[in-house]
């Protein structure tokens, strides 16, 4: 009896060219530095970017800074954006609420119709009017130059704003053959919610050990995986500062243990990248700083697994891909309004900053020389874990960039995972799990 033959499948390669330097803390020492420092070095980085934008822009206007105003004379003064807002919470809220009977109200969105912009440079700073800067889109820490004239109540009346734009962008590759990477986020292995059988799926799919040969066919092709934060979720009620009994100690590994079974069968045979989230045992300030290899004793064994920092870039094929694991997003929601999140994702991309709030209400490390947030090179995929919904689009700059944004959901709420073409252009699919099914949608 002649033996069946078989026909293997070759999972496909790509090049990988780590990323993350410029996002890890190595050499900074914390000597009790203020984040004054990191707000001087962004506004001498994005000064520079903008005095060079300025010739083609209003090359008859004379530079100001807000000290060196006058009165009724138009020019065009560069500085950090301050919104002063009714709504922000503050420490003397804190203590009311401890005084008052009643609880405050905690929206969560802090915009008011009375919030202000105002802004500073090293000389001073000034009140902003005019009814082209909406205190609605802009947040505190935004560089921008304004085209103006100091009024007689001593403001600054905006007619026109020069952002960053999105930076240069390396050269798109030319499509060769088809490759996929997988993005998920907000696994919450651990949590009430969480279900292992889902994870599962998501695992046999990835690896090839689901489907038909068409199916196996396409997982052969996926070349990277991408998780996006927020990957366990240890309970909070063990959290509170006491020494913990044994039992409790293995409460809060046992979700970390689960996690590192199914990404060793992941990393068996598939590169994969972890990255810091929120709800994640790591530092709480951005950058964050890789989870500790020590965590997956299982999966840190093969040469496959990496662990990233938060925010997370790295290149496949010469395509560039930049990503956050929700943090800086959700903040901006917080405190300014936009149609939906991608608006957020492509502001942060035109002021040419990832994390324009921190350090005022998103935390992050004191740097002294540097803002790690700026964005230098343009990406060609700019994603952002744990959100809501599944949403991308494709925005373009004025020289030619091209960027594809995706947002990607929550998966132990939602069950779905994106698979994004190395061809930007291509929408991508979610595939979505469910307990007993399998959807696929575009």
């Amino acid at each position: 009896m002649e033996a069946m033959e078989v026909d293997t499948l070759q999972r496909k390669q790509s090049v990988y060219q780590f990323l993350d330097e410029g996002f890890k803390i190595q050499k900074e020492m914390y000597r009790g530095q203020q984040y004054s420092q990191i707000y001087f070095a962004r506004l001498h980085l994005m000064r520079t970017l903008l005095y060079s934008l300025l010739p083609n822009w209003k090359p008859h206007l004379p530079v100001c800074t807000v000290l060196g105003l006058e009165e009724g004379k138009e020019c065009i003064v560069v500085g950090t954006l301050y919104k002063h807002m009714k709504l922000k919470s503050t420490i003397l809220d804190e203590y009311s609420k401890e005084r008052s009977a009643a609880p405050l109200v905690k929206p969560h969105n802090f915009i008011h119709p009375d919030d202000q912009l105002i802004l500073e440079d090293e000389s001073g700073r000034v009140k902003l009017r005019g009814n082209v800067l909406l205190p609605s889109v802009y947040v505190t820490g935004i560089v921008v130059a304004l085209h103006g004239k100091e009024t007689g109540a001593g403001d600054f009346w905006v007619e026109e704003i020069l952002e960053a734009g999105l930076p240069e962008q390396i050269e798109l590759p030319l499509k060769s053959e088809d490759k996929y990477v997988v993005f998920v986020s907000g696994l919450s292995v651990g949590s009430s919610t969480s279900n292992p059988l889902q994870f599962q799926l998501l695992v046999d799919h990835i690896t090839g050990y689901l489907g038909d040969e068409k199916e196996q066919s396409i997982a052969a092709q996926i070349v990277q995986v991408v998780i996006a934060g927020n990957s366990v979720e240890i309970p909070g009620g063990l959290l509170n500062g006491q020494n913990l009994a044994s039992k409790d100690q293995s409460k809060m590994s046992e979700p970390v243990k689960e996690l590192d079974i199914l990404l060793t069968q992941i990393a068996a045979g598939v590169p994969l990248d972890i990255m810091s989230g929120p709800n994640d045992p790591a530092n709480f300030a951005l950058p964050q700083q890789p989870l500790h290899r020590c965590l997956f004793p299982g999966s840190s064994a093969y040469n496959t697994f990496k662990s990233c920092t938060n925010p997370h870039s790295f290149e496949l094929d010469n395509i560039r891909f930049l990503g956050t694991s929700g943090q800086n997003i959700d903040d901006l929601e917080k405190y300014s309004e936009a149609k939906d999140k991608l608006d957020f994702m492509e502001r942060t991309l035109r002021w040419r900053h990832i994390a324009p709030t921190a350090p005022n209400t998103l935390g992050c490390y004191p740097f002294t020389d540097r803002d790690p947030f700026f964005v230098e090179s343009c990406p060609h995929v700019y994603f952002v874990g744990n959100q809501d919904r599944y949403d991308t689009r494709i925005i373009k700059g004025s020289e030619g960039q091209v960027v594809r944004l995706v947002c990607i959901p929550r998966f132990g709420e939602t069950g779905i995972a994106v698979v994004l073409h190395l061809t930007i252009y291509d929408p991508g699919q979610r595939v979505h799990f469910v307990v007993g099914r399998r959807l696929v949608s575009v």
